[in-house]
């Protein structure tokens, strides 16, 4: 492979691997990412959609590549009332990744902490007068990879030392976004749902079959609100507790009482099974002279002659058949 580049003294965007390279995204989401990153200031505050419709990026492509930055954090919108029975929409556009918590405070107008990357940065759409830098981490960190469960921040007044049931459901919260991009949840919306979502399994209900109710059967127009979607199902759909068991204690078995064997010998007592009135030993010494007087009587009859020989001896004395 030959290759010439020249690197441009002016009028250039600097372009994250991450964002190039990325195996979710189309090129159109790609080219519109990066046109937007290099705007000036007084186009920040046009619609996604015009600049993509500069690209010549319209209809079903521009829709495709707006969905594949959304899902994959880069792109976010939020709806507002600006008065009068009047709805505002804001777009954050990202050049990296964000949660939908850091999205939120971005467009609130507060600046997060500064991303590892030296040319992150994120420009507001469709909403001027709001900036903020970095607050993400690279593609390569975000993507497919088990993070251990982030420490629980201690409130006042409050035990620090979460219940076992709350570190497993913030972590099955927050793996929801592997299942599907639309349940993306960040640290803190986890842990406000962290509750709701124990106490299915304090109901006895297995985290398989939690994670089952929550992903399955999603809107077909999508979830608007990862947050409030995963809420209402959580007690919408919230199982009915177990049925109190009965917990007096089980009555001891009766005790037998002790009586007379009917056996030969000394007088003695046992405790009686059923409705036997011989001890066990009497019982064993009953069986053995039994058998002793089947033997006896079986040793006192005639020996056993065999046919053929029975037959010869009636053909030699006829005068015994008669």
């Amino acid at each position: 492979m030959l290759r010439h580049a020249i690197a441009p003294s002016r009028r250039y965007t600097k372009a994250s691997h991450d964002v190039v390279r990325h195996p979710r995204l189309g090129s159109d989401a790609k080219v519109l990412l990066l046109h937007v990153q290099g705007l000036p200031e007084d186009r920040a505050g046009q619609a996604l959609s015009e600049h993509a419709r500069s690209l010549g990026i319209t209809g079903r492509a521009y829709q495709k590549a707006k969905k594949q930055l959304a899902e994959n954090g880069f792109v976010h919108e939020r709806r507002r009332q600006v008065g009068r029975g009047h709805w505002a929409t804001d777009q954050l556009c990202s050049n990296v990744p964000l949660t939908a918590e850091q999205a939120r405070r971005v467009l609130d107008g507060l600046v997060v902490a500064p991303a590892p990357q030296p040319s992150a940065r994120e420009r507001t759409v469709g909403q001027p007068g709001i900036r903020a830098v970095g607050g993400s981490l690279p593609v390569e960190e975000e993507r497919e990879k088990n993070y251990p469960h982030p420490p629980s921040e201690a409130e006042p007044g409050r035990d620090s030392t979460p219940a076992p049931e709350l570190n497993v459901t913030e972590r099955l919260l927050l793996s929801l976004r592997h299942a599907t991009p639309q349940l993306h949840l960040g640290v803190r919306e986890a842990r406000g749902l962290a509750e709701l979502a124990a106490e299915w399994i304090r109901r006895g209900i297995t985290t398989t079959d939690l994670r089952r109710a929550l992903t399955s059967e999603l809107p077909p127009e999508g979830v608007r609100s990862a947050v409030g979607f995963l809420r209402h199902r959580l007690v919408q759909k919230l199982p009915e507790p177990p049925a109190p068991t009965d917990a007096r204690p089980a009555a001891p078995p009766r005790v037998r009482e002790l009586v007379p064997c009917a056996g030969p010998g000394e007088d003695h007592v046992f405790r009686a099974v059923g409705d036997e009135t011989h001890c066990a030993p009497c019982r064993q010494e009953e069986a053995r002279a039994s058998w002793a007087a089947q033997a006896a009587a079986y040793a006192q009859q005639p020996p056993h002659i065999p046919w053929r020989e029975r037959v010869a001896s009636l053909a030699a004395n006829p005068a015994e058949t008669a």
